[in-house]
């Protein structure tokens, strides 16, 4: 079911709910969803209070929530700053968000979002439509930006005994300012671990390409699973990841990326996502305690 509302300043927000589960879609900015949780209780996404309600200008700002951008990050090409109207439209159980066309990239960001009639699950499609007269290189990458306290969960494939296995099964990426010997990291054998801690403002983000093609955030009980397609044979962007975490004292991103495409003009490239949501799970703090919970979880 789909209702108009005011959320958080914006006049014009969309309401997507079932028996069980919410979204709240920005109108006045985006795309964006800014709100995803079961009814009357906790938002799993960040929300910026100082940002929320803002429209129009030049500055970008995060807002919180959840956006699409374009990978590889660029400075100033990915920050454009989407504070315009976007179109909404409705579809047979579905809303699709439409921002206008970038005027400084030629591209048009658009989600379309289904929610399940009856379970806290939802589908979502993420295109990026090339308005250029050339073609562009680019990928999907989307941000799922997760309120604070919590931790998020990235797979790593399974393993294997040497010398049955000789070859690696995936790749670690780390940033100039990435540091492994942060106490939020926690490295494991199966799950790599990433705590968001807001006494600890220095930036960390870690890269990965995991088989598994999912990745998860819990807090407070709250167990919110994202899963992307597994494309095998694409070039991932910064040295080919599918996942990525970004953390800071304010939040932590947990962001899905998909294979660089060459979109031609008037072409598009697509990124699926599936939202799976969890409710009274027990606390993760350890890998033994990720390996419990994940053996008994069915998304």
């Amino acid at each position: 079911m789909l209702e108009k509302v005011r959320y958080g300043g914006w006049e014009n927000c969309y309401r997507l709910y079932n028996s069980t589960t919410e979204l709240i879609i920005t109108g006045d900015v985006g795309p964006r969803i800014i709100r995803f949780g079961y009814i009357d209780e906790m938002n799993v996404l960040h929300e910026y209070p100082d940002q929320m309600g803002k429209t129009f200008g030049d500055q970008w700002l995060n807002f919180g929530g959840h956006r699409l951008w374009h990978a590889p990050e660029a400075q100033p090409r990915t920050y454009y700053p989407d504070r315009e109207p976007v179109l909404i439209q409705e579809i047979e159980h579905s809303l699709v968000a439409t921002q206008k066309p970038e005027t400084s990239t030629g591209i048009q960001k658009q989600i379309e979002i289904t929610l399940a009639p009856n379970k806290p699950e939802v589908y979502l499609t993420h295109r990026l439509i090339n308005h250029n007269l050339w073609a562009i290189e680019t990928a999907p990458w989307t941000i799922s930006v997760m309120a604070p306290g919590g931790l998020a969960i990235l797979p790593l494939p399974p393993r294997g005994s040497h010398p049955e296995f000789l070859v690696p099964t995936c790749t670690l990426s780390l940033w100039p300012y990435t540091d492994l010997s942060d106490q939020r990291f926690t490295l494991g054998a199966k799950y790599i671990l990433i705590k968001q801690d807001p006494g600890i403002k220095k930036p960390q983000k870690l890269g990965l390409f995991t088989s598994m093609g999912w990745g998860a955030y819990i807090n407070q009980g709250y167990l919110f699973v994202k899963q992307v397609p597994l494309l095998l044979d694409g070039i991932y962007p910064d040295m080919g990841t599918n996942f990525e975490v970004f953390t800071n004292d304010e939040m932590l991103e947990l962001e899905a990326l998909g294979p660089l495409e060459t979109i031609p003009p008037k072409g598009q490239v697509e990124l699926q996502e599936r939202w799976t949501l969890f409710k009274d799970i027990p606390a993760i703090v350890t890998e033994t305690d990720a390996e419990d919970v994940f053996a008994n979880l069915l998304f």
